[in-house]
């Protein structure tokens, strides 16, 4: 995993943070000055936390467990889209629906709702309901895929959760502390990192400050998924060695058992 370059976090605007007035004082820590009003953040801070970061994400991709995105504001959500749709981890851009987590089989009956309207436009039933009936289900269909096609393959609680902005995104922070589910987040200067287990002090209004962060995390989590996918492609090749060799032995086993009782036959033979 590449390090994090000062001078990139600095052309992106990871550093600006609020007003002043704004702040948050438990960010004090990662505030480096205060300028023309606005709170700036130190980026020495944020290289560090940021590769901290990465190297745990990419660690529980590795594990082949999913991290879930969370980011509903607008200048975040088609970044996040775009860039994690990549990794094949799941995430939430329209809206949080309440409960994702805490109330997870709810949730997954809504993306077996949807898995069962996909069935049944293949079925020759389809094709006798009325025209209002298919427009109904055309239209339930589009809004459950809205708001859960992108967590589709989420079978099971995420093992961990990336969220772009913890005060507009409270009730997902507030869900994952109730479950003990790690939380990677960026933190502006306006938010409290104290629930947050993996803080990036960083601009969460920017597009290229956002952009940045998230496709650094999205980097680590490929590199995680690609040695795991290495790792269980050189343990497959090792048993299929393994395998070999047992067969091979086992053969040269039966060949010798075969040849002493040949050899113990033609003995008999010729004593008679």
């Amino acid at each position: 995993m590449s390090k994090i370059n000062f001078d990139t976090l600095l052309d992106a605007g990871v550093h600006f943070g609020h007003l002043k007035r704004k702040w948050n004082p438990n960010m004090a820590p990662y505030i480096h000055m205060e300028k023309g009003g606005i709170h700036i953040i130190d980026l020495h801070k944020t290289s560090v936390l940021l590769e901290t970061a990465a190297a745990a994400a990419k660690q529980v991709a590795k594990s082949g467990k999913k991290i879930l995105f969370v980011a509903t504001k607008k200048q975040a959500k088609d970044i996040v889209a775009d860039r994690v749709s990549k990794t094949g981890m799941p995430y939430a851009t329209n809206r949080w629906p309440g409960g994702m987590l805490t109330n997870f089989a709810t949730i997954r009956k809504a993306v077996k709702k949807m898995s069962a309207i996909d069935k049944l436009m293949k079925e020759p039933a389809y094709d006798n309901l009325s025209k209002r009936e298919r427009l109904q289900l055309a239209r339930e269909r589009a809004k459950l895929e809205s708001n859960f096609g992108s967590i589709s393959d989420l079978t099971r609680l995420p093992s961990a959760l990336f969220i772009v902005d913890v005060v507009k995104e409270n009730i997902a922070v507030s869900e994952a502390r109730k479950l003990n589910i790690p939380i990677f987040a960026m933190v502006d200067t306006n938010s409290n990192p104290k629930d947050i287990d993996f803080v990036i002090p960083s601009n969460d209004d920017a597009t290229r400050s956002i952009s940045l962060i998230v496709d650094v995390m999205c980097t680590a989590i490929e590199e995680g998924v690609a040695e795991r996918k290495l790792e269980r492609e050189k343990r497959a090749s090792e048993q299929a060695e393994a395998d070999r060799q047992k067969q091979a032995k086992a053969e040269a086993t039966k060949l010798a058992k075969e040849e002493a009782a040949k050899a113990k036959t033609e003995a008999k033979s010729e004593e008679a």
